[in-house]
């Protein structure tokens, strides 16, 4: 069974009518809606959007946002003492593409489930080895 994390511009995406994967990001939570795979995020993912949220919106939608999430049946992973050490070592691996500690906290506990694809559209996940999805032309 296909296992999919969540990245932060999955959920914006969704929320945010303005955001240019809007359409993409609507469609693929439809998607998602009717299947059986499981999905995954993490409590990094969660702070993340929900900061980004609150900045867009309102600090009170987006903690009501947050509370959603967490009842969403999305199974939230969290970081282990290692993979803090190893994500520096990812972000300075990537250094030269802006990679953000999250995202290299999302690669080593994707790493470490075995999920290969990513509901988003950073492509810094492509380059540390991961396939996006949905898949863009």
């Amino acid at each position: 069974m296909k296992r999919i994390f969540i990245d932060t511009g999955a959920f914006l995406a969704k929320e945010i009518a303005a955001d240019q994967h809007h359409l993409a990001a609507t469609r693929g939570w439809a998607q998602w809606a009717d299947s059986p795979c499981p999905l995954y995020s993490s409590e990094h993912v969660l702070d993340e959007t929900t900061t980004l949220l609150a900045r867009r919106t309102t600090y009170a939608w987006a903690a009501e946002w947050a509370r959603d999430a967490l009842d969403s049946g999305i199974r939230w992973l969290r970081a282990e003492e290692g993979e803090w050490r190893s994500s520096l070592d990812l972000m300075r691996k990537f250094a030269d593409q802006g990679v953000t500690f999250t995202d290299c906290l999302s690669f080593a506990m994707m790493k470490r489930e075995a999920i290969r694809h990513v509901f988003g559209f950073d492509r810094h996940f492509e380059a540390a080895g991961f396939s996006l999805w949905p898949e863009r032309k």
